[in-house]
């Protein structure tokens, strides 16, 4: 957690989070290390923890690279998100896209995984591991572990607790880590001599 204002050298991006009055449309205001910013809208404010700041949480104390943070981080831009000033890198659409897809299951996961942490953190702990085995059922890379489970809610907690108390007109400033966002998945080198044969080949 940082004090507000200004970009930091060597962080990859800086979260804002404004406290608006009750009902108004709220927004989180991304900061990339490049001097691109973005604005991320969401959804009506209220004293609960807004949607973002628990993924943000969540993800932040489990370490995740590729969730929904580490996504933005890599260059994902979700359609929430508006472009409101800096110079967007060389084809950063198409790095989006790129990154959509190779880390869509990841992100998917993600967004069950913040729900999930919301959702434990008003039941007993001793209920994870049958909460837990139910909400992934479905999920194609499985449950995650009951231990970083709980270190997820014992982050959460505070973290809705400062938010009930943030006055209003006040922002909460976090920064996510610069070594933690996803990237494009390498090609193997047989994957790459496949696909150059094929275009040496003739038609």
């Amino acid at each position: 957690m940082s004090p507000t204002g200004g970009r930091v050298d060597g962080v990859r991006v800086r979260v804002t989070f404004t406290r608006l009055r009750d009902h108004e449309w709220g927004y989180v205001l991304i900061e990339r290390d490049d001097g691109v910013v973005y604005r991320m809208h969401s959804g009506p404010v209220t004293a609960a923890i807004p949607h973002d700041l628990v993924h943000f949480t969540v993800e932040d104390a489990l370490e995740v690279a590729d969730g929904i943070w580490g996504a933005i981080a890599g260059g994902v831009v979700f359609r929430s998100m508006t472009h409101v000033s800096g110079r967007r890198p060389p084809h950063a659409a198409d790095r989006s896209a790129t990154l959509l897809r190779e880390h869509r299951d990841r992100i998917m996961r993600a967004e069950l995984l913040g729900g999930f942490i919301e959702a434990a953190a008003r039941r007993p702990v001793a209920d994870l591991p049958r909460l837990s085995a139910k909400w992934f059922a479905t999920s194609p890379l499985g449950a995650p572990d009951v231990e970083g489970c709980r270190r997820a809610i014992a982050a959460l907690h505070p973290a809705e607790a400062r938010w009930r108390v943030l006055p209003i007109g006040e922002r909460l400033v976090l920064d996510w880590p610069a070594h933690r966002r996803a990237a494009a998945v390498q090609p193997s080198r047989r994957s790459r001599e496949r696909a150059g044969a094929r275009r040496r080949s003739p038609r």
